[in-house]
């Protein structure tokens, strides 16, 4: 590859350069990783110096009266404050990359992280799984709440990067997931998604044209609900050439889809007795974006012990989501897009498409924080691997993985507060009802199939998964 370019003339070399470092530095999916792996990198170099970064991963811890609450905030201020410089000079480089105005950052992430420390005091409250108060739910009810009624000034989007936040949380999530686990979960969690996904995608665009829809419209619906949720829409109504209102209109409803099931799906789990792993695996068949279904894993493992019925570890929900949505589902974006392109080329209308899909549109619609994700798998588990299991318990969980966790809640935290603040119903209930109809016809299938693969087909390796 380098004799190639070295190969070309000087100044499109350059600009070859150029691009390549403006992918690495100035795209949400690369500076996540580099924010992430970052974190995992220094807390390694923390523990293999005898410290460890748990002051800096300061987390509230139980409290029972609200005097205990304001006690613990007085005591650990400092701390706070830390975390807070932390989080603002990494995501406040990052979306400075991005091109927006660190001033209205500022302003905006200052409000974020206050009200997300307050929501983390909230969840920590001894009876606050008796009444569903997990942070995240309450986080997303909160800012729907808010968007929904008094409004958030526009300034205020540069604080609330959704999918930024999510996606550091990701790669943070992949030390806490070991690569044997992916190994040996990996393949169940691919045919799972797999079935599902085909499936999804077949009824939606099946249902979608019966009714009259465009075929490029009926394949970004479809994508949207199989693959990547709004990711995955987004990819393929660009890959096919859909028009800008069908794309719109194709996020809104998965949006829509997406924040229902949040509340849905554990609710459900939670009548039904599933195990802390089934649940998850059913969370990550059936939901239809990571950040919208990390939350209702993270609401289903608060239930591990504190509900009666509820079996398996609270690791194992958000494990298993894990493996059935990023390692199962995100990780085809691109092939699917890809594929998508070339029928849309060769059978539908060429006119709509004006350039022919080539193997790097594969590399380029990918998601790269996925990577981050298995490469901070990769670290930890080299990390420990000097470790006996009881030793690792004992020294490597409570300094460098446990840690870690409690900066990625902090993530999800900031993630889910700021789906409600950026979401409007208003927004989400237009382009008539027949994609609608569409997309629906799809969340039953797929609802009821992710069911059935979950509990009856895989259901006795996503039990195991929770013990």
């Amino acid at each position: 590859m380098s004799e190639r370019v070295e190969s070309l003339p000087l100044p499109i070399v350059r600009e070859t350069r150029r691009s390549a470092l403006g992918e690495l530095i100035g795209k949400e999916d690369w500076l996540a990783i580099w924010i992430g792996l970052g974190l995992v990198l220094a807390a390694i170099g923390l523990v293999a110096a005898g410290s460890s970064i748990r002051w800096l991963a300061i987390a509230p811890q139980k409290w029972h009266t609200v005097a205990e609450a304001a006690a613990q905030l007085r005591e650990h201020a400092t701390q706070y404050l830390a975390l807070f410089a932390v989080w603002t000079l990494l995501f406040g480089l990052g979306v400075r990359a991005l091109g927006f105005r660190v001033a209205e950052f500022l302003g905006s992430f200052t409000a974020l992280d206050v009200v997300a420390l307050l929501l983390y005091v909230l969840g920590q409250w001894d009876q606050a799984a008796r009444y569903n108060l997990e942070p995240p739910l309450v986080a997303l009810v909160l800012g729907l709440l808010v968007s929904n009624t008094v409004g958030v000034p526009k300034w205020a989007g540069a604080g609330l990067r959704v999918e930024f936040y999510i996606k550091v949380g990701i790669v943070l999530l992949g030390a806490g997931v070991p690569l044997a686990l992916i190994a040996w979960a990996g393949p169940v969690a691919i045919v799972q998604a797999g079935i599902v996904s085909l499936v999804t995608f077949g009824v939606i665009y099946y249902t979608a044209v019966r009714l009259g829809l465009d075929r490029r419209f009926a394949a970004t619906l479809g994508t949207g609900g199989a693959v990547c949720g709004v990711s995955g829409a987004i990819a393929t109504a660009g890959a096919v050439g859909a028009r800008k209102e069908h794309t719109s209109v194709a996020i809104s409803i998965v949006i829509l889809w997406a924040i229902a099931t949040i509340f849905l799906l554990p609710l459900l789990a939670k009548n039904l007795g599933l195990s802390t792993g089934v649940a998850g695996a059913w969370i990550g068949t059936s939901e239809f974006a990571d950040a919208a279904g990390l939350a209702a894993a993270q609401a289903y493992a608060g239930y591990a012990g504190h509900v009666a019925g509820i079996d398996g570890s609270p690791d194992a929900a958000v494990q298993a989501f894990t493996l059935m949505k990023v390692i199962g589902r995100d990780v085809w974006i691109g092939i699917w897009a890809f594929v998508l392109a070339i029928v849309a080329t060769t059978r539908w209308e060429r006119t709509a498409v004006t350039t022919r899909p080539d193997a790097g549109d594969i590399w380029r619609r990918f998601p790269k924080f996925v990577l981050g994700f298995l490469v901070a798998s990769v670290i930890v588990t080299i990390a420990a691997s000097g470790y006996s299991y009881a030793d690792y318990r004992k020294v490597v969980q409570p300094t460098l993985v446990a840690p870690l966790q409690v900066l990625r809640v902090w993530a999800f935290i900031f993630t889910f507060l700021s789906i409600g603040l950026t979401t409007r119903f208003r927004d989400l209930i237009r382009g008539g009802a027949r994609p609608f109809v569409a997309f629906s016809a799809g969340v039953a299938v797929n609802l009821v199939l992710g069911y059935v693969l979950s509990t009856q087909v895989f259901g006795d390796f996503w039990t195991r998964l929770g013990q």
